[in-house]
């Protein structure tokens, strides 16, 4: 949701948005081993409802001629610095002829602050446990480089607002003729798979209107068990509210799907992936009243990524992401210190 709130920003600056996505070889020359595969990746950016268009295989470095190809009138990145394997200001081109526009970073997310989180696997970020000593031992290595601390790299909390929940929203009340389909889950570390599963489910009607329940942090704990969900119902709430075949999501939604809560929002059709359905707590099926009604259906994603997936991936590249961000905290501070000596010399 922080790269959404991104191109959410760029797009509020034009007409048109096209987003560059590199590939694979690219990031790990210059980053490190990616989490996602281009094409996930190609997938999961279209997805975002503030993009009008994909550039696949973007340089890292953007360049004149890459704008220019697009027919872009300017390039958009955060006010973070991304740097070239040699240390180089990635933006330094498009910087000087003037074609560069910078929007706000989203504080309190970074994916390497989510990587953190992964590798711990306990309850502990679910329980009130200030100083679980694990948890602050894989932050501490997470966050922080050789000496000092960047601004960029550091974990963060997120904090809420209604704002930021309104500028993500599309504001759109259902209209007569759509067809009212209601989705629920914990739809943890927004991935691609349950964008394929959104865009099947988006495809059952010609006007489908679609209403994502989210799970309360706890009830998700209660049914996925360690420490899921990775990302608190805020975060979550953000992520699905970026997707393009979304258009209302239901904060802490119950888990059993109730005849009050189908009847308030109308809803025609209750969709449910392939993927396991755990018991409520007295042993009920969550889904009775709607298979009752005759309005329950499966829906097969075609895809088989799961959170689960995805926490496998990085624990696998643990070390090669654990050097990755001490590298990259280290040329920041370097940028950083470079950047205090110029004010310096000024005065």
């Amino acid at each position: 949701y922080g790269h959404s709130n991104q191109l959410r920003q760029a797009r509020a600056m034009g007409d048109y948005l096209i987003v560059g996505v590199h590939t694979d070889e690219e990031i790990a020359k210059h980053k490190g081993p990616p989490v996602f595969t281009q094409e996930e990746r190609y997938k999961m950016v279209q997805a975002i409802k503030w993009v009008d268009e994909i550039a696949p295989g973007a340089p890292y470095v953007t360049t004149l001629e890459t704008l220019d190809k697009y027919s872009c009138d300017f390039c958009v990145h955060g006010d973070d610095i991304t740097l070239t394997i040699d240390g180089k200001d990635t933006y330094e081109e498009v910087k000087t002829a003037g074609r560069y526009r910078e929007c706000k970073r989203t504080q309190g997310v970074s994916t390497t602050d989510l990587v953190g989180r992964m590798l711990l696997m306990t309850k502990a970020h679910h329980s009130n446990i200030d100083e679980d000593l694990d948890y602050r031992k894989h932050t501490d290595n997470f966050g922080k480089g050789p000496k000092g601390h960047s601004p960029w790299t550091g974990v963060s909390q997120f904090l809420q607002t209604s704002q930021k929940i309104i500028q993500f929203a599309s504001g759109k009340e259902p209209q007569p003729g759509d067809t009212i389909i209601y989705v629920a889950g914990a739809f943890d570390l927004f991935h691609v798979g349950h964008v394929d599963f959104l865009e099947k489910v988006h495809r059952l009607a010609e006007k489908p209107y679609i209403i994502a329940g989210l799970h309360f942090d706890q009830e998700v704990n209660r049914y996925k068990g360690k420490n899921y969900p990775i990302m608190n119902i805020h975060e979550r709430t953000l992520s699905v509210l970026a997707c393009r075949y979304v258009s209302e999501v239901v904060i802490g939604a119950p888990y059993a799907v109730t005849a009050d809560l189908l009847d308030h929002f109308r809803v025609t059709l209750v969709c449910h992936g392939m993927t396991e359905v755990v018991p409520d707590k007295d042993g009920s099926d969550p889904y009775q009243e709607p298979k009752q009604r005759g309005i329950f259906q499966l829906v097969d994603s075609g895809s088989n990524l799961t959170t689960d997936l995805i926490v496998q991936r990085i624990i696998k590249n643990r070390l090669e992401f654990e050097a990755r961000n001490q590298k990259k905290e280290a040329k920041e501070l370097a940028v950083l210190e470079a950047m205090r000596r110029l004010e310096q010399e000024k005065h």
